[in-house]
Parts: C-alpha cells; sequence; structure tokens
C-alpha cells in the first residue's frame, strides 16, 4: 500500500476508509482515492445516496471492511505477528476467550488474556508514539521532512527515504537552467533517478490518457534520450502502460 493519501491519513479516516477535503467539498476513498463531491447524488445499489454516505457504500462494496483491510496489511506496517493477527480477528468476530483458545490451539484461556493484554499495551504505545511523532512534526523544519512516495511506487526501500531539501538540490544540479527547461543529463544514482522522474510525472495530467506519440511530445523537450524517460516512468511506477501499449496514464 503506497498511496500518499492512505499514509497521510489520521487515525479517524483509517477508520472510516475516506477523507474529506474542505477546498473541493469532497470525500475521497483512502484506498482507490475515487472522489464523491457534495452536491452530487451517486447511485449505488439501485439507490440514489449523497457523496458521504455514497462514499461509505463504495468503500464496503469496493474494498470490504476497513479493519479487514488494515489487518491484513504486512508486518512492516502493523506491527502484528500472524498470531496476533488471527486473534484480532476472533476478538472482531466477538468469540470468547474459551472458544478462541481452541482455534488457535491454546492450553487455556488465560494465554487469551494474555494476549489481549498484550495487544492493549501496544495500542497504549502506539497512541504515545503518534503523540511524540506529531509533536516533532510541528517543531521539524519542513527542509528536513521526506518527500511523499507516489502510488505506483514498485519497491519502497531507503531509496525514497529523500528529504525536501535533497530534492532541490539534485533538481537544481540536473534541471541547472531552470526547471521548465531542458534536463542536464539523466542520473545513474537511484535517489536521484526517483527525484528527477518525479519531477518529469508533474507535466502530465493525472487525469488524462496519453498516447505514445502524446508522451514523447512532452518528453523530448525535456532530454534527448526520450525513450529511456519514459521506460524508466513506467519501470519505476510514475506511469502505466495498458496492455496493448496504446495508452499511458499517471500512476
Amino acid at each position: 500500500m503506497t498511496n500518499n493519501l492512505f499514509w497521510n491519513a489520521s487515525v479517524d479516516e483509517l477508520t472510516k476508509g475516506y477523507t474529506y477535503n474542505l477546498e473541493h467539498d469532497s470525500y475521497t476513498c483512502l484506498v482507490c482515492e475515487r472522489t464523491f463531491e457534495n452536491g452530487v447524488i451517486y447511485p449505488v445499489d439501485d439507490t440514489l445516496f449523497e457523496a458521504r454516505k455514497a462514499a461509505e457504500k463504495h468503500i464496503t462494496n469496493e474494498h470490504g471492511s476497513m479493519f479487514q483491510l488494515l489487518i491484513s496489511l504486512e508486518k512492516k506496517y502493523t506491527g502484528l505477528t500472524e498470531l496476533q493477527q488471527e486473534i484480532l480477528q476472533h476478538f472482531k468476530s466477538g468469540q470468547s476467550d474459551k472458544e478462541i483458545a481452541k482455534y488457535i490451539q491454546a492450553n487455556n484461556t488465560s494465554t487469551i488474556r494474555h494476549h489481549r493484554f498484550k495487544l492493549k499495551e501496544k495500542e497504549k504505545q502506539a497512541r504515545v508514539f503518534l503523540a511524540i511523532m506529531e509533536l516533532l512534526d510541528q517543531e521539524q523544519d519542513e527542509s528536513n521532512s521526506f518527500i511523499t512516495i507516489h502510488k505506483g511506487a514498485t519497491m519502497v526501500d531507503e531509496r525514497y527515504a529523500i528529504t525536501q531539501e535533497e530534492k532541490n538540490k539534485v533538481l537544481k544540479t540536473y534541471f541547472d537552467k531552470g526547471l521548465d527547461q531542458p534536463l542536464k543529463q539523466f542520473p545513474s544514482k537511484e535517489k536521484r533517478k526517483i527525484i528527477v522522474l518525479q519531477h518529469i510525472t508533474t507535466k502530465f495530467d493525472r487525469d488524462q490518457s496519453y498516447t505514445e506519440l502524446e508522451i514523447n511530445q512532452v518528453l523530448k523537450p525535456i532530454y534527448h534520450d526520450h525513450v529511456t524517460l519514459r521506460r524508466y516512468l513506467i519501470e519505476y511506477g510514475f506511469m502505466e502502460r495498458s496492455r496493448d501499449g496504446k495508452e499511458y496514464k499517471v500512476k
């Protein structure tokens, strides 16, 4: 899950599955980023709903329970072991400690009570950690904040640990005549590639589909080897290409 909207959401928004945008007066699904504008009526299951309710119905119909979606994330995102995931699923279904002990083949119900206690302690730690990070964010210089990771990133690792300050320096180096001018050279280092490609992506409309010819027309003024740029935009997940190769879109 590399959707920036998802990872920047509050706990309340993650629970609901959508976020409200005051500027656009709209609700956006955190999973697929589909937007529902206030003032528009949406048909769902042969019934008409206003924006917020339509967003809720959409999440249920298209993505299922937010609980199931969140708990199914990898351990690196949740910090939960497979056993903890299983036990939480049993808690969610309302089963008794005795029933759960039978399912997970525990010796007795005290084992389940121990897991319940440990999970509650984990919840307390998470709340304190969130408060610490929020206080840190309030005081942190914006230049030291990390750039957002694009939705289509194929593999998120240390390459994406890029600060805003680092991004600005790289762009100034490779677009030495200005950000609207041609690229001096295409970088060989991974982090720099990502920064340059992310900037090039801003030249495209994310709501528009492009043919290969149209992609080339945008890329040619940026760099003489536009084929390399096009290939890396797809390889790094900034753009996607249809199976027949006729359509390109910002991912």
